[in-house]
C-alpha cells in the first residue's frame, strides 16, 4: 500500500510540473496581444477560484466552520505561496534577469534541505545532498546563466518568491489534518486573488488587459480561450495535483518533482510552439531527473533502540509501558 500510494503521488507530483511547466505556453498569447503580467495572472487565480468554489464547498460538506478554525494557515497560504510569489516575483524581474530569477526561485528544494538540517541539526543523507547538487547542476542549464546586472533589491524579491514557493509545500505538508486540499487551495486563491486585486488599485502591480482575438496553439482564438485553459489546467489542477502528492510524499520530495516544471516547460514549448530544445538544456532536464531519484532513494531514519515513535515525539518503551497504536487519518501525509 506504501509503494503504491508513493506511486500515485509520484504521478500526481509530475501531472503537476507538466500542468504547471505548460502554464507558459497557455498564458503568452495574452502576454503578447497587451496583457500585463499581473493583470494575467490575478486573473488565472481568479478563474482557479470560480472552478474550485463548488469543490471546495463540498469537499467541506458546505460547513464553513473549519475555514474559520483554519483562517490563520488559509491566509499564510493565500498571502504568501499564492499572492507573494506572484508578486515577489515580478517585482524581481523589473530588476534582474528573468533566468536569474528562475535560478533562485526554483532553490526552493535546496532551501527545504537546508531548513531541514539546521531545524534537527542532523546532516542530509549523501544521496540527498548527491540529489541537490545534480539538481542545481540541472537548473542552470536549463534556465541558462542569468548575466546581466544583479540588483540587490531584484535579488530580494527573488528570494522572497523563493521562501513563498517553500511556504506552499510546507503548508501543503502540514495542513492536512485542518482542511481538505481542495478547500485550502480555493479559500487561498480566493485570498490570494483580492491581495493581487489591492496590490493593482494602490499601483505596485499594473494591471492592462486587451480583450481581442489572440494566437492560440497554431490557431485564433477569443482571448477566453487562454485564460481559461491556463486557469483550469496550469493553476487549479496544478495546485490541486500538486498539493495531492506533497500529502503522500513529503514536501521534500514533492519539491524536487515540482522541478520537472522547468524540463516540462521546455517539451512543451517545443511541441506546441516550436521553441528548440538545446543540448544543454536537455542534459539539464537529465540532471534534475537524476536528482529526483536520488532524493527518492533517501531511506527512512533507523529508530533508536528501545524508542517507539509515538505521533511526533520518542517515547521510551519499559517493562512497564504499554503503547497503543494512535488512529491514523486517510488524509494524514507520510510520516518523513
Amino acid at each position: 500500500m506504501r509503494a503504491s500510494r508513493g506511486l500515485i503521488g509520484i504521478a500526481l507530483g509530475l501531472a503537476a510540473g507538466l500542468a504547471f511547466g505548460a502554464g507558459g505556453v497557455f498564458v503568452k498569447p495574452l502576454l503578447e496581444s497587451g496583457w500585463s503580467p499581473g493583470a494575467a495572472v490575478l486573473a488565472r487565480i481568479t478563474v482557479a477560484a470560480v472552478l474550485l468554489a463548488v469543490p471546495g464547498l463540498i469537499a467541506l460538506r458546505f460547513d464553513l466552520r473549519p475555514l474559520w478554525r483554519a483562517r490563520w494557515t488559509v491566509l499564510v497560504f493565500g498571502l504568501v505561496a499564492v499572492a507573494g510569489v506572484q508578486f515577489a516575483f515580478y517585482a524581481s524581474l523589473e530588476r534582474i534577469p528573468v533566468s536569474t530569477t528562475l535560478l533562485i526561485e526554483y532553490l526552493a528544494p535546496i532551501a527545504l534541505v537546508l531548513y531541514a538540517w539546521v531545524r534537527t541539526r542532523r546532516m542530509p543523507q549523501r544521496i540527498v545532498l548527491a540529489g541537490s547538487a545534480l539538481a542545481i547542476a540541472g537548473l542552470v542549464l536549463v534556465i541558462g546563466p542569468g548575466g546581466g546586472s544583479l540588483d540587490p533589491i531584484g535579488l530580494l524579491f527573488a528570494a522572497i518568491a523563493m521562501i513563498g514557493v517553500c511556504v506552499y509545500y510546507a503548508v501543503g505538508e502540514r495542513a492536512a489534518e485542518q482542511l481538505p486540499p481542495v478547500a485550502l487551495i480555493a479559500a487561498g486563491f480566493v485570498v490570494g486573488a483580492v491581495a493581487l486585486a489591492l496590490t493593482g488599485l494602490v499601483g505596485l502591480l499594473p494591471m492592462e488587459a486587451t480583450f481581442t482575438d489572440v494566437p492560440f496553439l497554431g490557431g485564433t482564438a477569443p482571448w477566453w480561450v487562454p485564460l481559461l485553459t491556463v486557469g483550469a489546467v496550469s493553476t487549479a489542477f496544478a495546485y490541486v495535483a500538486g498539493l495531492a502528492a506533497i500529502r503522500m510524499l513529503g514536501a521534500r520530495l514533492a519539491a524536487f518533482l515540482g522541478l520537472s516544471e522547468v524540463v516540462f516547460a521546455g517539451i512543451v514549448g517545443w511541441i506546441l510552439i516550436g521553441e528548440a530544445l538545446g543540448p544543454l538544456q536537455i542534459l539539464g532536464g537529465l540532471l534534475i531527473l537524476g536528482g529526483i531519484i536520488c532524493v527518492r532513494m533517501e531511506r527512512p531514519a533507523p529508530a533508536a533502540a528501545g524508542v517507539v515513535e509515538l505521533g511526533g515525539e520518542p517515547v521510551p518503551v519499559t517493562a512497564s509501558t504499554t503503547v497503543r497504536a494512535a488512529p491514523t487519518s486517510a488524509t494524514a501525509a507520510d510520516p518523513r
